[in-house]
């Protein structure tokens, strides 16, 4: 596991890519998400690898820049889009590409918004596997969210692994998985067990961590959580001590969804999450 700055889920933006290295290797994360908006207009992608390299970092990954929950005009326009920068992902060694999937719609019903999403997402991440990047799905557990809508959906590991596997035939499943993330792993009660049993390390694509607020799992409301460790109230040691149980070697940033952060200067906010991820990690 690695230490990965995401420079967007933690309110640092407006960096370059290099202003974001340099931010990253001072303040001792060992990876980055990249921004393949930026590197397409880039005379020549491939350098930014080359800029990584001189660092001593890695990719972490970038979101799947397909809306593919709304209406079809949006959806293709985001399959445009993916078929320009999956080749520059491809060029740079970026492999892990990361999406949401919404807990729930007033629309659909659970096995027609999950045909839905299967018929939208399974072209994706075969433009996704042909460019070498696998494609790391997160379940949203809050309940508060979830009960916003008429259907449920999709909130739990299990659940997502189902989709994962519709998504993707048996012989590239690995290249469709899980963006496994704390908050979401606790507001859906799940256990170090989940993990283990469930998730082999070539179905984790990506880790986000972080922490919940006072009132337990069902009262947590999505948008407000923070940084790891600051509350203890998420078991991070177990969910830590699982992913090195399934002997998971990749990313792993913090989304804390904390405002005060975006109100600092880059630097003070890098320097303080680099220091509780750091010490996420060292609970493996």
């Amino acid at each position: 596991m690695f230490a990965n700055l995401s420079p967007g889920a933690v309110g640092i933006r407006g960096l370059t890519l290099q202003q974001t290295i340099d931010l990253a290797k001072q303040t001792g994360f060992t990876g980055i998400d990249p921004s393949l908006d930026e590197l397409s207009t880039l005379p020549d992608p491939a350098t930014a690898a080359q800029a990584l390299q001189q660092a001593g970092l890695r990719w972490g990954g970038f979101n799947l820049p397909v809306e593919f929950r709304k209406d079809n005009a949006t959806y293709q326009s985001g399959m445009e889009t993916l078929r320009k920068l999956a080749p520059i992902a491809r060029k740079i060694g970026c492999s892990r590409a990361i999406t949401w999937i919404l807990p729930g719609t007033s629309d659909l019903d659970y096995r027609a918004n999950f045909a839905q999403h299967v018929a939208r997402l399974q072209p994706a991440a075969a433009i996704l596997a042909d460019n070498g990047v696998r494609l790391g799905l997160e379940f949203i557990g809050t309940k508060t969210l979830r009960d916003r809508y008429q259907h449920p959906f999709i909130h739990r590991i299990d659940q997502l692994l189902e989709l994962a596997d519709a998504i993707a035939p048996a012989a590239s499943q690995p290249m469709t998985g899980v963006l496994l993330d704390a908050f979401h792993w606790y507001t859906s009660k799940s256990t170090a067990a989940d993990i283990t049993n469930l998730l082999p390390n070539s179905r984790i694509v990506y880790v986000h961590i972080n922490d919940a607020r006072p009132g337990g799992p069902d009262a947590q409301q999505d948008n407000q959580r923070a940084l790891p460790g600051d509350t203890a109230i998420i078991d991070l040691k177990g969910f830590m001590a699982a992913l090195k149980a399934v002997n998971y070697q990749g990313p792993v940033a913090a989304e804390p969804f904390l405002n005060e952060l975006s109100q600092q200067p880059p630097a003070d906010t890098a320097a303080r999450v680099a220091q509780s991820v750091l010490k996420t990690l060292a609970l493996a």
